[in-house]
């Protein structure tokens, strides 16, 4: 068995940490505003989160850590929040999580942002679909979430890229 360096098990524990997080923060919050007058659970930003660094965890520690992370992530919010909530969630992140494999693993060849881009536009649509319907048995947040999701994926990226771009300056 190969152990991920750290950066990989950095990448792991936050990505694992915002699982719970998302979850609890839907618990204490409710519904936030999003923009555009749209509205969602509160987790939603944290979940926008996750999505990117399931990404990296992948790039750095592999499918297999991904999926354990997902398991690890659903028992903190199992105890932390509501079992209902864990298990809207954790069935959300899985599908989710399969639905991006699909679409990640055969545009990694072009490039990481852009299997990013795409996969996490698939993921966060997949993610939002099923954790509203288990979670709220609605749809009625599904533009909020979406777009949600979709800034903290970008800003996420945009990060990424500026780092990247920093780090390729001073090489």
């Amino acid at each position: 068995m190969n152990v991920p360096a750290p950066a990989g098990i950095a990448t792991l524990v936050a990505y694992i940490a915002t699982i719970p997080a998302a979850n609890l923060a839907v618990t204490h919050f409710g519904a936030v505003p999003v923009g555009f007058g749209y509205a969602a659970p509160a987790g939603v930003y944290m979940v926008g989160l996750a999505l990117v660094l399931r990404d990296l965890a992948r790039e750095s520690a592999g499918r297999g850590a991904v999926l354990a992370a997902i398991a690890v992530g659903t028992v903190l919010s199992y105890f932390l929040s509501t079992p209902a909530l864990a298990v809207a969630s954790a069935s959300a992140f899985a599908v989710a999580e399969i639905m991006d494999f699909a679409v990640y693993e055969p545009l990694r060849k072009r490039g990481l942002l852009i299997a990013m881009l795409a996969s996490n536009a698939v993921g966060l649509l997949a993610d939002s679909i099923l954790f509203l319907k288990l979670a709220f048995g609605s749809l009625d947040y599904l533009p909020g979430q979406i777009l949600g999701k979709a800034w903290m994926t970008l800003a996420a990226i945009t990060a990424l890229t500026l780092l990247r771009r920093r780090k390729q300056a001073t090489v």
